[in-house]
C-alpha cells in the first residue's frame, strides 16, 4: 500500500469574539482554554478569545460569529459586534476580532471536537474538544491567562468602553 502524502496547510487568519460584560469585579470577559492534549496542564497565558479559521471568502463577522457558537455552545449569546481590528499572534496567526456584550454561563458550555493521532504514532485517533474550559475574568486577571499576542485586545476594549462611559 502507498504512502498517503498529505500536507496540512493551516489557515494563517482567523476571526473571533472578545465578549464582555459588565459583573460585580467591573467590565469582565469571557475567555477560553484549548481543549485536548497539547494544552491539558497549560494555564497562564493559553487562554483566548473563541476564535477560528476563517473559510474562503467568508465575512470575518460572520467567521467569528460562527466560531463562538461551534466553541460555546447553542446558549452563547452575543450582541451587536464592533471591530476591534486584527493582532498578530507569536506563530504568525492573524486575529481579526470583535467585541460585543455577551451572555454566557461557563457551565453551560458544549463545545465542537477535533480528531486526532493520540498518542503520537499510536495508531489510534482520539476525539477532544476543541475548548475545554470557558470563563469570565476581570481585566487584570485576563491579562496574566490569555495569550500574550491578544493582550492588545483587551486594551482596545478598554478604550471603547471608556468612549462609551463619556471618559
Amino acid at each position: 500500500m502507498a504512502a498517503l502524502n498529505k500536507t496540512s496547510r493551516r489557515s494563517t487568519l482567523s476571526a473571533g469574539i472578545l465578549a464582555y460584560r459588565k459583573g460585580a469585579r467591573g467590565l469582565e470577559v469571557l475567555l477560553v482554554h484549548p481543549g485536548g492534549p497539547f494544552w491539558r496542564k497549560k494555564d497562564d497565558g493559553a487562554w483566548s478569545i473563541p476564535k477560528g479559521e476563517i473559510d474562503t471568502a467568508e465575512d470575518p463577522e460572520q467567521a467569528a460569529r460562527r466560531e463562538f457558537a461551534e466553541e460555546l455552545g447553542t446558549s452563547a449569546s452575543i450582541g451587536r459586534l464592533q471591530a476591534l481590528g486584527e493582532v498578530r499572534q507569536r506563530g504568525g496567526k492573524r486575529v481579526i476580532a470583535f467585541a460585543g456584550e455577551g451572555h454566557f454561563d461557563p457551565a453551560a458550555l458544549a463545545s465542537n471536537t477535533f480528531d486526532i493521532e493520540w498518542p503520537p504514532r499510536s495508531g489510534r485517533r482520539q476525539n477532544f474538544p476543541e475548548v475545554d474550559r470557558a470563563e469570565w475574568f476581570d481585566i487584570e486577571f485576563a491579562r496574566t491567562k490569555m495569550l500574550s499576542g491578544q493582550m492588545e485586545l483587551l486594551d482596545r476594549l478598554l478604550a471603547i468602553a471608556g468612549e462609551r462611559a463619556g471618559k
